[in-house]
């Protein structure tokens, strides 16, 4: 039997690079192109041994091979896609090759909701892994107690994070409609990528859909702290275990203390006392991602203590709150956060865990959800957390209607109005050069952006070691 061949059209997107890696893995021969091909996703690929095109070209698929994966981000007029289209190749998703290469015939645990999906996805793959489980997993993102982002294994478990965006130009449906779901985390649902979902109520019905997918023999572990999920669960066919801070779950989080480098809180199920948990993470947030976990990993039959050394020795995810540098008493944090509430309960978090400590947020309007006014009054509420914000220009502002653009002056206005200090400054180099002339020791800066922001975090930090000199 022949080995089968899958070209990547995209192959430097984080997910496309991921999925090669698990194709290789798994024995196929894999090859790929981007219109871009540079670390540090070129790196994985070389270490990896597949061959990636510059540029995209018919000659890419010459041998024909097995099957075309087009990713979601490449659209018709694509040079690989009209010779896919024109030669009758066979094409296929990201998502479809996930679902019967990886997925089938598995208990997929598939982690979903509007924010904190990588986290929890992480944090998932690690107790299981500490349980025995040895789950294969793809997380949108590098999980630092694996040093990947994906893992393929002869496990009877997939971990996966349930994207609700879009499967690829020829399927507009979500990704984790392709998941095969057997247990579900449905953390929580809030109006996002407003590029794609109109309003909200289509918004919801993608999670309805999910949610309907799930067997009667499956679990749904749900955040009823949003009151989205409380409504969506009534209409489940499985077992629904839930999970929450404010409401009146099954499992709760009480007694939360935020201490020096770590939380603790104390677990109840249905009122008795589960257990005491200690994890280096911050934020209620956090704190309901891990519930998310620990309700799932009794399901899955993992021993308390293995849960509980799970959470206590998880280290995040990079690019969530990761610590990129300390210079001069200035802490210079990475954070992914895009969505208003992402922000606000990131700086939140933050600022629990830096008591007493100058907040500087710098956000990137950079998502095209984030480019968009629709969010505006959210995200003047969300800054005022910070004592000051610096909000850059919007990326690619091409690509929105002006009239529909987030306005990055108005957000610095509403800052100086509400007692704190704002400024809009559009590029990374000018925001280092402001910052140079205000920035003490003890500061807390976090820069927010969902893409590379020009560098700005090493900027940062050379500026403050220049300081010293």
């Amino acid at each position: 039997m022949s080995i089968p061949h899958y070209h990547l059209i995209g192959i430097c997107g984080t997910a496309m690079a991921s999925l090669a890696g698990m194709l290789k893995a798994k024995g196929c021969n894999v090859t790929g192109s981007d219109a871009n091909v540079y670390p540090p996703m070129s790196t994985l690929l070389e270490q990896l041994e597949i061959p990636t095109s510059q540029g995209f070209s018919p000659e890419n698929l010459k041998p024909h091979p097995d099957y075309v994966v087009i990713g979601n981000a490449i659209p018709r007029g694509n040079p690989e896609v009209e010779y896919t289209l024109n030669n009758k190749l066979r094409y296929v998703s990201m998502a479809e090759v996930l679902k019967e290469q990886f997925i089938r015939n598995r208990h997929s645990v598939v982690v979903t909701g509007t924010h904190g999906k990588t986290t929890t996805t992480s944090l998932m793959a690690w107790i299981m892994d500490v349980g025995g489980l040895n789950p294969s997993f793809l997380i949108g993102g590098i999980a630092e107690n694996f040093g990947v982002s994906f893992r393929v294994t002869d496990s009877n478990y997939f971990v996966i994070e349930g994207d609700e965006y879009d499967t690829a130009y020829f399927d507009k449906g979500p990704k984790f409609m392709h998941y095969l779901p057997t247990t579900a985390i449905v953390n929580n649902i809030e109006y996002d990528h407003v590029d794609i979902y109109f309003d909200f109520d289509f918004y919801k019905l993608a999670f309805r859909r999910f949610i309907n997918l799930i067997p009667s023999n499956g679990n749904l572990i749900a955040g009823v702290d949003s009151e989205v999920v409380q409504e969506l669960t009534t209409r489940a066919f499985c077992p629904v275990e839930s999970f929450g801070i404010e409401t009146q779950a099954r499992w709760q989080a009480k007694n939360i203390n935020y201490l020096e480098g770590k939380t603790n809180f104390t677990v109840f199920y249905e009122g008795k006392e589960y257990g005491e948990f200690n994890t280096t993470l911050v934020g209620n947030f956090n704190i309901r991602n891990s519930l998310a976990v620990i309700a799932t990993a009794e399901k899955l039959g993992i021993e308390r203590e293995k849960i509980k050394q799970g959470i206590a020795t998880f280290r995040s995810v990079k690019r969530r709150m990761e610590v990129r540098g300390v210079e001069v008493g200035v802490t210079v944090i990475d954070d992914f956060a895009h969505h208003p509430t992402a922000v606000k309960e990131t700086l939140l978090g933050v600022v629990e865990r830096y008591k007493g400590h100058r907040l500087i947020a710098i956000f990137e309007p950079r998502s095209l959800s984030a480019r968009r006014k629709q969010f505006q009054p959210a995200y003047e509420e969300a800054f005022l957390v910070a004592d000051m914000a610096i909000i850059a220009a919007l990326f690619e502002p091409h690509r929105v209607d002006p009239k529909d653009q987030l306005s990055p002056t108005e957000i610095a206005a509403k800052m100086v109005a509400g007692g704190k200090q704002g400024w809009f400054i559009p590029t990374a180099n000018e925001i280092v050069l402001h910052l140079e002339t205000i920035v003490k020791p003890g500061d807390v800066i976090i820069v927010m952006s969902n893409g590379g922001f020009d560098g700005i975090h090493e900027k940062l930090l050379n500026m403050l070691k220049n300081k010293t000199q």
